[in-house]
């Protein structure tokens, strides 16, 4: 989700619990108070008290926590002046999502942190329902409201929905913070029980975190897949994100998936409605790059060539590899493995080249002597079919030279083999 797993269940009431309660000493006021819940503890952080101190806290050390509570709790209430150091942190760990000046004005919680969507992932959605036509969107489950920031900046009017209470109200505090209320309405509701017919198009963010961990299955999603493409197919746009691990199978015939890599990290799959139903595409960020599926039989397998390709994990995901062969005149160096070879080299951004200098059956010997011949001592390990950890190579070969290189522990043909190389 981008977000808390708020669509999952809602928190738990603080009145069932209040024998959990205890007192912490004020160390600026007389007397004690008790812990506040959470909602009641983000309201105290959007005081002027607490806004004032959250800006106090912009560029705190971590490191220095223990000191600075002790000198802030001689002037502050001790639960604000925790709720505010928590905040602080999660900012920091935020700004590498929505970068520093948006996640230093935003609020979060530990799972709106982990879960949101990257601003550029978020930026890249909202330019595509821009190019559909698309005015208004009905963002289910939104969480913390990465996306609906993403979609009212792209000039788009959201509602946001989120059950849990202090999920809705951080949503909602977002939007003030980044000027963008008159473009979001945030609700706090189960999205099962919303009206999506006023709005042009519905995104569903389905929480797939469940108590043990991370959720494989689709309809154990929450809420579950098929609820959420019935909701799709009710409106002219949609888009559903996913999973990028999900089946191809799993995905229904009329929607067209899109697997997002940022960085060459794969973020996340979409299911797009309304737009061209049974396409596949990989996109890559920055860019944007879009590769789609031309439907090609897989590549043939062929001997190692001069260069070596390493498709994007979304390329991958997506299993265009065979697209991408293609563009390059290249095939597989095996049937099983998503490594491409070719005799040219063609520029490419859904694969990274390489240059292949050396090629050896497995033997880490002989590895060892061929890298203290090359005196190569920065020494990436890469590895696709092969049960041998990169750090087993290192430690075994004890690379030492002023120079670099990258091996290749793979299969040619079902032969476990060592490629040598550099980037091209």
């Amino acid at each position: 989700m981008h977000g808390d797993a708020s669509c999952q269940r809602p928190a738990r009431s603080p009145a069932r619990h209040r024998h959990r309660e205890r007192t912490i000493p004020r160390l600026a006021h007389n007397g004690p108070v008790n812990d506040l819940d959470p909602l009641a503890a983000f309201s105290a952080l959007r005081t002027d008290e607490g806004r004032a101190l959250l800006a106090s806290l912009a560029s705190y050390d971590p490191a220095r926590e223990l000191a600075v509570a002790t000198r802030l709790r001689r002037e502050h209430p001790a639960h604000l002046v925790s709720a505010a150091l928590g905040q602080a942190r999660l900012r920091q760990r935020a700004a590498a999502k929505f970068g520093e000046e948006d996640a230093g004005r935003m609020f979060f919680t530990p799972n709106g942190v982990e879960q949101s969507t990257r601003r550029s992932v978020a930026t890249h959605r909202a330019a595509r329902f821009t190019a559909l036509g698309v005015g208004s969107v009905a963002d289910l489950c939104s969480g913390i409201g990465g996306d609906a920031i993403a979609l009212a900046r792209a000039g788009i009017t959201v509602l946001a929905v989120d059950r849990d209470p202090l999920t809705a109200e951080v949503a909602r505090a977002n939007a003030e913070a980044l000027g963008l209320s008159g473009l979001i309405e945030v609700r706090c509701a189960d999205v099962t029980d919303i009206d999506t017919a006023p709005y042009d198009a519905v995104f569903v963010d389905p929480a797939r975190r469940g108590g043990r961990g991370r959720v494989f299955d689709p309809e154990a999603y929450s809420p579950p897949l098929s609820w959420a493409v019935g909701a799709a197919r009710t409106r002219p746009h949609a888009a559903l994100k996913v999973a990028p691990g999900i089946p191809h199978e799993a995905v229904p015939k009329d929607a067209e998936a899109e697997w997002i890599s940022d960085g060459g990290d794969v973020k996340e799959a979409v299911l797009w409605f309304g737009t061209a139903g049974s396409a596949v595409r990989a996109t890559l960020l920055p860019g944007p790059h879009t590769l789609t599926g031309r439907a090609l039989p897989n590549p043939p397998v062929r001997k190692a060539g001069r260069y070596l390709y390493e498709p994007d994990g979304a390329v991958i995901r997506a299993h265009l590899v065979a697209e991408v062969a293609q563009d390059v005149s290249g095939g597989l160096l095996d049937e099983t493995i998503a490594y491409i070879t070719s005799d040219e080299l063609r520029r490419t951004p859904y694969a990274t080249a390489y240059e292949i200098t050396d090629e050896l059956p497995f033997n880490m010997k002989k590895l060892k002597a061929l890298l203290r011949e090359r005196e190569v001592g920065n020494l990436t390990v890469k590895k696709r079919g092969s049960a041998v950890e990169p750090e087993e190579v290192r430690r075994k070969v004890k690379p030492q030279g002023r120079n670099a290189a990258t091996v290749f522990l793979t299969r040619v043909a079902g032969a476990p083999t060592m490629l040598i190389g550099r980037p091209a």
